[in-house]
């Protein structure tokens, strides 16, 4: 009993009279956050493709480390990256296992991971860590893709009819088809969904102007005729829900791992997103679709649409011909005259009935010269014991609130007959508010037609800061 209370005497003594003593053991500790990079390269590429992409995290890391760990001193951030090359004729599992077996051997014990993935090394890093191969989803805390693949590309239209896999078989002249196979026809979707809902997904996307642009064609040809793309995936399947998405310009597939302002701007939102900072995101605004029909006399006919406004009104004009004998015509005016909205456009869609017999003759809008008047004037005709059905729809300009801006367009000639296509998209005015865009399409006649569909998409500022999820490691020194 005295022995047990001359140790307790002790201990506080030094506690007391000699308190560097008694907090030895916490001066020769260090609390440490870990932030390791993966770059993942794609099909026919290597370690080297991404090099430039490495650089300029490099360069840039060392000022967001400084500032995290000046607000939070007590913490200090250590980081490694890995670059290695993979067999890439090779299907998505397979992949994904190549990836873990990587990281298990050059990255072992290594947490806090950040999969920087191009094209399928993308899309096999969502696969691998949705999947938890090989235990790999508890190590990753991100991933970043580039222009992958991550939808299915079987529905795609390609330059000649082909199917996908018949194309892109013929271009890379690939006979082992494992690799082809995955890239088009497995939808990581899913895989993506798990991600983001689990973990983090900063997905970067990129396209032409438009469908015919000739920006990005390979070897003179537009691989994807009908679909704004990056020269090998269309827009709109480079992502899909869930992901954090960030459009970064009018640049094909690969521009990123060899101009260095591409690199640079996506080393700044990468580390922005992990330690904090505004990351200008896209988000779905406005969506639609339009159809055109040539008509019956041989030539090719062309269209100006002017889509991306807000409904403002819309109805159906039907009007019959009784008379054995004569053809007949009708004027009407419909729509609303609302002052204070700045009208924008219109569409007249003639229904159910046979072009030849029936026809609209005449739209246009009733007072020409007053941007506020939403009123069409309508004139349509059809022979004897014939009838017309005309939809309308009128449009007003809905430009975004102050301090929101338009971020990019997604367009696609969805289906129709051969000899149809959208020429040329863009925006309507300069106006960063503006969402409308003006969309020039054409078919060739007879009789040939097409539909198309449209998006508009807005930025939205976002802060993420997944470093704040991290674990706090304590070394000894």
């Amino acid at each position: 009993m005295k022995r047990l209370l001359l140790i307790i005497l002790s201990v506080l003594f030094i506690g007391t009279v000699c308190p560097g003593l008694a907090q030895a053991e916490s001066a020769d500790t260090e609390k440490v956050k870990e932030v390791n990079f993966v770059f993942l390269h794609g099909m026919g590429g290597n370690a080297g493709a991404l090099q430039l992409l490495a650089d300029s995290i490099e360069a840039q890391l060392p000022a967001y480390i400084k500032n995290y760990e000046f607000v939070n001193p007590d913490i200090k951030i250590q980081t490694d990256m890995l670059l290695r090359s993979y067999p890439n004729d090779v299907d998505i599992e397979t992949w994904a296992n190549n990836i873990a077996d990587a990281i298990n051997k050059h990255f072992e014990n290594k947490e806090n991971l950040v999969l920087i993935g191009h094209s399928m090394g993308g899309k096999a890093a969502l696969y691998a860590v949705s999947h938890n191969i090989d235990n790999l989803a508890d190590k990753v805390s991100t991933v970043v893709t580039i222009n992958s693949p991550i939808k299915s590309l079987v529905n795609c239209y390609y330059v000649g009819g082909d199917t996908a896999l018949d194309y892109w078989c013929a271009q890379m002249l690939i006979s082992s088809q494992g690799v082809l196979e995955s890239l088009v026809n497995y939808d990581s979707s899913q895989d993506g969904k798990w991600v983001s809902s689990n973990k983090h997904w900063l997905a970067f996307i990129s396209s032409e102007s438009s469908p015919l642009s000739s920006q990005f064609n390979v070897r003179g040809i537009d691989a994807l005729p009908r679909d704004v793309d990056d020269s090998i995936v269309p827009i709109s399947g480079q992502y899909s829900d869930g992901a954090d998405v960030v459009y970064y310009g009018q640049y094909s597939h690969g521009d990123f791992t060899k101009l260095e302002e591409v690199s640079n701007f996506m080393a700044d939102q990468i580390l922005r997103y992990i330690f904090g900072g505004n990351v200008e995101c896209s988000v779905f605004a406005r969506g639609g679709a339009f159809e055109r029909k040539a008509g019956f006399l041989p030539g090719m006919d062309y269209w100006q649409d002017l889509v991306a406004g807000v409904l403002e009104s819309s109805g159906t004009v039907i009007h019959k011909n009784n008379s054995y004998f004569k053809w007949q015509e009708w004027q009407d005016i419909v729509g609303e005259s609302s002052k204070g909205n700045i009208r924008s456009s219109f569409q007249t869609n003639q229904k159910n009935s046979f072009p030849i017999l029936t026809g609209i003759k005449q739209s246009e809008w009733l007072n020409p010269d007053d941007p506020q008047d939403g009123r069409i004037y309508l004139i349509t005709r059809a022979a004897p014991r014939s009838s017309v059905r005309v939809d309308w729809s009128v449009y007003q300009q809905g430009l975004l609130p102050l301090g929101i801006k338009r971020d990019h367009y997604e367009v696609e000639l969805e289906t129709g007959t051969q000899l149809t296509s959208i020429v040329q998209v863009s925006w309507e005015t300069d106006d960063l508010h503006d969402l409308r865009l003006r969309i020039w399409s054409q078919a060739q006649s007879p009789f040939r037609w097409l539909r198309a569909q449209w998006r508009v998409y807005y930025k939205e500022s976002r802060q993420i800061k997944i470093i704040d999820s991290f674990p706090v490691k304590t070394l000894s020194e």
